[in-house]
């Protein structure tokens, strides 16, 4: 017993320490070396004796063959990991298609989509789709309250232009000119206001798509503030076009600038928020200087009445104060993951431009008013 232990527990290490450290025994030494151990051990060594001289000769057939199949392997990782990259994405794609996303902290969000760092919050995944995009409108997230405010001011400006495009003409002075002049004014609230929309709802897409409509949306900001120069420096110079045409010139120069300026990449970063709100606000307040020119030459109370510069004056208090909380961002700043819904500083500055351009236009209608019951007509007074 003891003999027989002593030869089975030296016959294996041998050729397994000679395979761990990869070295192949000579075969006609295995031979002599199994029929020894078969002599003194009979059958018991038979099999396993075969079975390593099976391996041995296969080992040496193959030659270099595990060394070529760890090459192809490592050769195809790459291309295997793109393809589980790819199922993933369409996996997710298909997800964000049936609307089954959920939304996310800032902390995970892209750089791109990275804008308000005190919304903590609620917001969309990035979503390669525009279906998804436009599904989400009527989802709960950081853009809803964006989305909508400027949707329904959109519609609702959409309403009222067409309305007042076909009001009889025997309440205009002048039909084509004065519905010209307004039609201007809507044009410019509308793509302002779409463009908004628009952009809120599709900015998640991707990091090329959000650019596009960013610049669009700020392009639409200048085209509301030129269009709202419009009406205002027609009826406010109706007896006297030389001003007219000279600061209607001016505030197109300045608004195609402003327009030039916001296709600049780095104009949308929020590094340059600050910088955004000052360049509306400069081309807004452009309008201080026709302002005191009509004060200077018709007097305060006219311009009051007959100049509506009270609603003129509103309207650029609206304006101010929502550009003012965008670009300071409150109150979220104070409240920090609070306001992430409802009720942050985008929000807010989308409605005070709706209600900005609504008194604007008030003030038009007024203006307008006021021309119909003086008649057409300009004294010499008036056209100096």
């Amino acid at each position: 017993m003891n003999e027989s232990t002593d030869l089975g527990d030296a016959s294996f290490p041998e050729p397994v320490l000679r395979l761990r450290k990869g070295h192949i025994p000579d075969p006609a030494e295995q031979e002599n070396h199994a029929s020894d151990q078969s002599s003194e051990q009979g059958p018991l060594l038979v099999e396993p004796t075969t079975s390593s001289q099976n391996e041995k000769h296969s080992n040496k057939d193959d030659g270099n063959s595990p060394t070529q199949e760890d090459e192809g392997f490592m050769a195809r990782l790459p291309l295997l990991q793109a393809h589980h990259a790819m199922e993933r994405m369409e996996e997710f794609v298909f997800k964000v298609w049936e609307g089954r996303w959920r939304v996310i902290p800032f902390d995970v969000l892209p750089d791109w989509l990275k804008d308000n760092d005190y919304l903590l919050h609620g917001h969309r995944p990035p979503m390669p789709s525009f279906r998804a995009c436009f599904k989400s409108i009527f989802r709960i997230h950081t853009e809803t309250g964006n989305i909508w405010t400027h949707l329904l001011g959109c519609v609702f400006f959409l309403c009222l232009g067409i309305f007042y495009m076909f009001r009889p003409n025997m309440t205009f002075v002048a039909p084509l000119q004065e519905k010209v002049v307004v039609g201007v004014f809507f044009l410019g609230a509308i793509l302002c206001l779409s463009f908004s929309w628009l952009f809120h709802t599709v900015y998640c897409h991707s990091e090329g798509v959000s650019r596009v409509f960013s610049k669009l949306d700020y392009s639409g900001i200048a085209l509301l503030i030129m269009g709202s120069f419009v009406p205002w420096l027609y009826y406010s110079f109706y007896c006297n076009p030389q001003p007219y045409f000279i600061y209607l010139i001016v505030i197109c120069v300045l608004g195609i600038a402003a327009i030039i300026v916001s296709q600049w990449d780095r104009f949308a970063t929020p590094q340059y928020r600050g910088f955004r709100a000052g360049v509306f606000l400069a081309l807004g307040l452009s309008g201080v200087i026709p302002t005191l020119h009509f004060v200077i030459t018709e007097g305060l109370l006219k311009a009051a009445t007959m100049g509506q510069i009270g609603w003129l004056a509103l309207m650029a208090c609206l304006y101010i104060t929502g550009a003012a909380l965008y670009a300071a961002r409150i109150p979220e700043r104070f409240f920090p993951g609070k306001c992430d819904i409802w009720f942050h500083s985008h929000q807010l500055f989308h409605v005070f431009v709706v209600a900005g351009a609504f008194v604007h236009f008030h003030g038009v209608s007024n203006l307008q008013e006021f021309r119909f019951t003086v008649g057409g007509g300009c004294s010499e007074d008036e056209m100096l």
